[in-house]
Formats: C-alpha cells, sequence, structure tokens
C-alpha cells in the first residue's frame, strides 16, 4: 500500500507537491528537487506536459522520482492520449511500483507554445477515472485479463473556483461513482468559493479525502500570468494589487500564500494540502515551518 494511501485511509493530514518539470537528460535536476520536497512531502506529483508544454513523460518523470525517494502521484491528462496511451501509461506506471495515480483533464492546448496541437480527448476527465479502475479491477477496457491487477491509488482534480460552482460539487460525486478515492483541487484565490464548495461536499456526505492548492510565487508577474492566461484561475483584481503595490512582492506573495494555506487546512472536509513551487528558494521550508510541520529524516 502506498505512504499517501495509508496516511490518508488513516485520517492523518496529508501534504503533497508538485515535481518541477524535466527536460533532456537532466537527473541532476531531480536529485536536486527530490532533496528539497522529500523531508516535507508525503507525496510529489508527477505531471503530464503541464500547461499543455512538452517535456519529459510523466511515466519516466515517475520513475525518476522513485529513484530519489519520492512517492510519486502519476498524472495522467486526456487532452493527449486516446484509451489505449492512458492504459499503456497505468500499465507502465504498475510495471514499476508506482500505485498512487491521478486522473485529469489537463491544460488547454491554447495555454502552451505549440497551440497549434491537435487536443485528443478520446474520453473526458471522469472516464479516465473508470479507466484506471477498471485496470485496478484486472482487466483492460477490452476484458482482457491483467493478472496480478494493479493496486491502484485512485485521484482526481477538481476547479472549486470555476463557474458553475454548483456544478462543481456534482463533478465531485461523478469522480467518486467512476472510482476516485482523492481529490486534489485547482488553486483557489476566492475563499469563499472554497468554503462553498467544501460546505457543498460535507453537506452532501462525500467522505473523499480534498487536498486543496496553493501556489507559492515571488511576485505579481506569475499571478497576473495565471489571471490571464491559464483557464479556470481567476484572481481578484483586489489579491493582484495587494502584492503589485507592496514594498516588498516577494514577502507580500509569501503572507498571501500562508494565509491560504491556513485557510484551506481550516475548513471541514479538507485532508490536506497540495504545494506547487514556483519560487525554488528557502520559503518552501518556511512556509512549511510555519504551518507546523516538522521535516523528515530519511
Amino acid at each position: 500500500m502506498s505512504r499517501l494511501r495509508e496516511l490518508l485511509e488513516s485520517g492523518q493530514q496529508v501534504f503533497t507537491a508538485e515535481f518541477p518539470v524535466i527536460d533532456g537528460p537532466n537527473m541532476h535536476k531531480v536529485a536536486q528537487a527530490a532533496a528539497r520536497l522529500r523531508p516535507w512531502f508525503d507525496a510529489v506529483n508527477a505531471t503530464d506536459n503541464p500547461a499543455a508544454n512538452a517535456h519529459a513523460s510523466n511515466v519516466a518523470s515517475a520513475i525518476a522520482m522513485q529513484q530519489h525517494g519520492l512517492e510519486p502521484i502519476l498524472q495522467i491528462v486526456c487532452r493527449d492520449k486516446n484509451r489505449l496511451a492512458i492504459q499503456a501509461d497505468l500499465s507502465g506506471a504498475a510495471l514499476h511500483g508506482i500505485t498512487n495515480v491521478s486522473m485529469l483533464t489537463g491544460d488547454d492546448v491554447t495555454a502552451g507554445d505549440e497551440p497549434e496541437t491537435r487536443r485528443v480527448f478520446d474520453v473526458d476527465g471522469p472516464i479516465a477515472v473508470r479507466i484506471a479502475k477498471t485496470l485496478r479491477n484486472g482487466t483492460y477496457l477490452s476484458g482482457r485479463k491483467i493478472n496480478p491487477a494493479p493496486d491502484f491509488f485512485i485521484g482526481a482534480v477538481e476547479n472549486p473556483a470555476a463557474p458553475p460552482f454548483d456544478y462543481r460539487v456534482q463533478r465531485v460525486e461523478k469522480k467518486v461513482e467512476a472510482g476516485a478515492q482523492f481529490l486534489q483541487l485547482q488553486i483557489c484565490y476566492h475563499p469563499d468559493r472554497l468554503e462553498n464548495f467544501m460546505r457543498g461536499c460535507v453537506a452532501a456526505g462525500y467522505t473523499i479525502p480534498i487536498i486543496p492548492t496553493i501556489v507559492l510565487v515571488k511576485s505579481v508577474r506569475p499571478l497576473q500570468f495565471m489571471h490571464d492566461k491559464v483557464p479556470g484561475i481567476d484572481i481578484p483584481q483586489g489579491t493582484i494589487d495587494r502584492v503589485a503595490h507592496a514594498a516588498d512582492q516577494a514577502e507580500a506573495a509569501y503572507q498571501l500564500v500562508l494565509e491560504q494555506a491556513q485557510h484551506a487546512l481550516s475548513l471541514p472536509g479538507v485532508r490536506g494540502l497540495h504545494v506547487t513551487d514556483f519560487r525554488n528558494d528557502d520559503t518552501l521550508d518556511r512556509l512549511m515551518t510555519d504551518l507546523g510541520r516538522s521535516p523528515r529524516n530519511h
């Protein structure tokens, strides 16, 4: 059983992170990133061409992370892959003992540096979750048996900040019915929307572990970029101005993230926190310490 699954099923709070993208023969970067993340996080996402830009493959990155002492969460996007490729990623991960998987749609190709790319979308997010469940049950979609069956711990992603808001809660039910066992949320810069989303999930009786996301940034520039260029992310002008007009933008951005983290962790139904780090400095250690987290020795 994966450590992530063991912690969540025992009711403990978990912290996950996003592994930086890898380009080319760069195992040195893998080792450096692993050393930064290993003391703090229970599992780390191996992304699948995030922001619709090509990088080292998700499965290769997950294997490299595992070799450096991290427990990977393999992300698989249906934007780029048909059902055969999705099943191949899942089976390849299982071959290397990788069992945490997260099935998602992925950012639209217009967010990336090759916007002429053809979208695949053979399946959508909930169906991708169901594919992972099918393999976990011991067969491919064709009915061909897999022996032994891979013991996947299946995750999905939802965006609490994107309208229609009530439908976002309903989508959680669809993904749970499809086989999702944990949920990581897209970054939400509207505290009221995150509160309403979590309130709706609790009221509906969902017991799936839900892990909101925060993003560490150094200045207003990445906030403005996310607001302008990343579909599904909407940042209030007041939040952008708070960082833009600060005498020390890096400190203002840090305090914003710390407040977001503390707020998210205070909400009923929240079981942990997912951290994406665009600063790559010592504020990651500072954040985890300020949140009461102690580094693990390996």
